[in-house]
């Protein structure tokens, strides 16, 4: 097992989330390039990256503040996926599935934080 943030189970789910995002994007048509495609993918990465910056702080309060940037980042990419829906560019099912695995993501980074908050406090 890692001992790193790729250990870290939510980091693991946001991954897999963001791949998935970056193979429906494909999809999106060639006008969207650099408009949804672009702010849906940098979302996405955001939610790994900022997982990734706050456990590097090896300070709870910073940490949790980075999966909260994280958290609202799952919140922009679900929004995103809206305006994906109901432009055409994905199918009910796709849509379903990617907001499932998108609130999954943020359920399990917010036992995260609440895990954090825990050390915290313990730590005080």
């Amino acid at each position: 097992m890692e001992r790193g943030f790729e250990g870290l189970k939510v980091w693991q789910l946001g991954r897999k989330f963001r791949k998935k995002i970056y193979e429906i994007s494909r999809k999106f048509p060639k006008e969207e390039i650099y408009c949804l495609v672009q702010q849906i993918r940098k979302a996405a990465i955001s939610i790994t990256a900022n997982i990734t910056e706050g456990h590097g702080r090896y300070h709870y309060q910073e940490n949790i503040q980075f999966c909260r940037v994280s958290r609202g980042s799952i919140n922009e990419v679900l929004d995103h996926l809206y305006t994906a829906i109901d432009e055409k560019y994905i199918v009910e099912k796709e849509f379903q599935q990617l907001y499932s695995q998108g609130r999954e993501v943020e359920k399990v980074l917010n036992g995260y934080i609440g895990y954090l908050h825990k050390r915290l406090s313990e730590k005080s």
